[in-house]
Formats: structure tokens, C-alpha cells, sequence
């Protein structure tokens, strides 16, 4: 039997507030299988985006526990954890996160470097090559499109070649037209390297091209679908 990618057993988020502790999500039980392509709906302040974070360890559970490829994030330091995330997740976000001061190749190729690849720059030009952007390689991104610049995110999410990609709302800041180019980029991308998807979205029709969909209302789960 094929263990889980991520597993969530009772998670729960609560963060202080102006007005004390404040539950953002609660009792959270969820398996998510390799390969897989999960969207997590909901209405906007629903905990989408926080279950996210939860995945990736860019917020600690405070209650229950977080498992990733096996390893309890919740018993890792920052530092181990950057370098997990490093190692073995992608993450794009609405906003593209570029550095402003790095080129599009300069920007895939960071994270290659940071892990210490030694071909870091033929992989991110490779990287960029998947995303239909080799001749925008020199370019910094305040030169590119908002759609150009969300594939130069997804070739640096990808480029490290990640078992699980993490996306929030990634063509939320994109045109109907971009984003559905964007869109197809990053199911056929992970389609073809096995990379496990895990994708917020308010988008109805994006979220039907996963295999589940979950919806989750006041920071808890609400049901789970599969898509036809």
C-alpha cells in the first residue's frame, strides 16, 4: 500500500490576535497520495490558504500533527525545515514573489544553487525552456507580463524537480486567457514528472480538473468530492 505524500492527523491553527487567540482551522484529518492533484476550495476566510501553509510548514500546527514524505514538520527547526522545503516542495503563490534584482534565469536558478546543485544554471535554463520562456531567460521581471512572470515562478518551483507542488490561488492575479495558460502549464508539467499537486482556488472550473476537490467553511473540513 503506497503511504501517504501528506498526512494531517487532528491539525489545528490558532495565532494571536489583537482580541486573544483566534482559531484560523481545526481538527484537520486529511491524506494526500503521490501523484495526486487535490484543489482546496472554499469561501474566502475559510483557512484554504492556512491549510496550505500547514502543508508546507510556513505555519506550525498547534495542535495535532503535520507529516510530509514521513517526516513530522512539527519536529523540525526552521532551519530543517527551510532545507526540507528546499529538497522536496515547490511553491507558487498569487503574487509571483520574484526578486526584482534577478533575472528570470537568476531567479530559477537560486533555489538550484541554495541546494547545492552543481549544473544549477543549465537546469534552471531547462526549467525555463518547460515554461516556453528560454528567450526571456536575461530578463528581470518588472520587463516581463504578470502571465510571464508567474511561469518564471513555476519554473523555479519546479526546477529543484519537487515531489509535491503547492500552489495559492496561482492564476489569481492573471487575465481569463493567462491564467488558463498558466493553468494547463502546471497540470501538464506535473502530470508529466509524477509531482503531487496540491492547489487553493476560488475558481470552480480549476478546481474540477483535480482528482479531489475539498471544501472547507470556518476553518473545517466540509466534505470531499471527486472529480469526474
Amino acid at each position: 500500500m503506497t503511504s501517504p505524500i501528506l498526512k494531517l492527523s487532528n491539525a489545528g491553527l490558532s495565532l494571536s490576535g489583537n482580541a486573544g487567540f483566534v482559531t484560523i482551522l481545526q481538527g484537520i484529518s486529511l491524506a494526500v497520495n503521490p501523484a495526486e492533484t487535490l484543489a482546496l476550495t472554499g469561501p474566502s476566510g475559510s483557512g484554504k490558504s492556512s491549510l496550505l501553509m500547514l502543508m508546507g510548514g510556513l505555519e506550525r500546527a498547534t495542535s495535532g500533527q503535520v507529516e510530509a514524505l514521513g517526516q513530522d514538520l512539527g519536529t523540525l527547526s526552521e532551519d530543517a525545515l527551510a532545507k526540507f522545503r528546499l529538497e522536496h516542495m515547490g511553491i507558487v503563490f498569487q503574487s509571483f514573489h520574484l526578486i526584482p534584482t534577478l533575472t528570470a534565469l537568476e531567479n530559477v536558478a537560486l533555489p538550484l544553487e541554495l541546494a547545492g546543485i552543481t549544473e544549477a544554471r543549465a537546469q534552471a535554463e531547462a526549467g525555463l525552456a518547460a515554461v516556453g520562456l528560454a528567450a526571456r531567460a536575461g530578463h528581470f521581471p518588472a520587463q516581463l507580463s504578470g502571465g510571464e512572470q508567474q511561469r518564471v515562478a513555476l519554473a523555479r518551483a519546479l526546477a529543484p524537480k519537487p515531489k509535491l507542488l503547492l500552489a495559492d490561488e496561482p492564476t489569481g492575479n492573471l487575465d481569463s486567457a493567462t491564467g488558463a495558460s498558466v493553468s494547463d502549464l502546471i497540470f501538464d508539467l506535473c502530470r508529466a514528472s509524477g509531482t503531487t499537486l496540491v492547489l487553493v482556488t476560488h475558481d470552480d472550473a480549476l478546481a474540477q480538473r483535480c482528482g479531489r476537490v475539498i471544501r472547507l467553511t470556518g476553518g473545517q473540513l466540509l466534505n470531499e468530492a471527486t472529480a469526474t
